[in-house]
């Protein structure tokens, strides 16, 4: 009966996420619209760091309810993820061609925070020093796009609004700041019932947090970015499906771990030096090879 619970609280959990994330995200594209807000940024911070929400929750959360290991695993394994399902995904709905304008220039960006990350989790744990660096990168990462370098792709004007249509964006004022407060307050939650149910797993398998950060959990947090990257695949975009998938790795290593070294130290434990961090890096060079073999 207890290990049924657990199992639910996992569920219940990416549910609750999954939910969170969507409204947030559907908010945050009304406030933008509201705002008139570019396409290319909209892109950037709503389609990338909104459906990496449910990650920032699940690894801060489980920082700093004592569970580390579950929070770099959960990064680690997202952002393989991102590339080898939610990149593969699409791909077999509509090719995905690496044609776009500055592609080389943002996968070599993601390839060199990738390995500082490395490096970083070699010379490990990740603490404060760690945190705040990654943070200052991020915050110089969003200053460039915002000042108009276009590091990361945004959505297409036609994209953007048929995205838009079909997701439900809501258009009245109220309707907006209830779907971001909804949205901001369902995700703890679900990251609270998801780190539990997690830890249950982890101690009935006899298995570290850390692997089922990187698979159950990484994939369940993985849901958003690849619903996102369907929708757009759907409408042959190209552009919103690696947009999403660049700036989400990124945001996942600068945003999501730079807040969860500040908040705890976090170990790196040895497996993931020795096996996932690397293949974490095998998929960053997938994108980096097709950028520069398409153009």
């Amino acid at each position: 009966m207890l290990e049924f619970l657990v199992y639910l609280k996992l569920f219940g959990g990416f549910v609750y996420l999954l939910l969170g994330g969507d409204l947030l995200v559907r908010g945050s594209l009304g406030l933008a619209r509201q705002s008139a807000i570019p396409p290319m940024i909209i892109g950037l911070t709503v389609v990338a760091m909104g459906t990496s929400a449910p990650e920032l929750m699940v690894s801060s959360y489980s920082a700093l309810s004592g569970h580390p290991d579950i929070s770099i695993g959960n990064v680690v394994g997202s952002n393989i993820a991102n590339v080898l399902l939610v990149l593969g995904v699409p791909a077999i709905i509509y090719p995905v061609w690496f044609v776009q304008k500055g592609l080389r220039l943002q996968t070599s960006i993601l390839l060199a925070v990738t390995i500082l990350f490395i490096v970083l989790c070699i010379n490990g744990p990740l603490g404060l020093f760690e945190g705040i660096l990654m943070l200052a990168l991020m915050v110089a990462f969003l200053f460039l796009t915002i000042k108009g370098s276009s590091i990361v792709p945004g959505l297409e004007e036609d994209v953007e609004e048929e995205m838009e249509r079909v997701i439900g964006v809501p258009a009245i004022s109220w309707k907006i700041m209830l779907y971001i407060s909804l949205g901001i307050a369902i995700l703890p939650m679900g990251a609270n019932l998801v780190v539990e149910g997690a830890a249950g797993i982890a101690r009935n398998w006899g298995v570290s947090e850390a692997v089922i950060g990187l698979s159950l959990i990484a994939l369940g947090t993985s849901l958003p970015e690849l619903g996102t990257t369907v929708v757009a695949a759907m409408h042959k975009s190209s552009d919103v499906t690696l947009g999403n998938i660049i700036g989400s790795n990124l945001f996942n290593i600068l945003g999501i771990m730079g807040v969860t070294s500040i908040l705890a130290e976090v170990p790196v434990m040895d497996s993931l030096l020795n096996w996932d961090i690397w293949i974490m890096l095998g998929c960053t060079l997938i994108l980096v090879i097709g950028a520069f073999m398409k153009q």
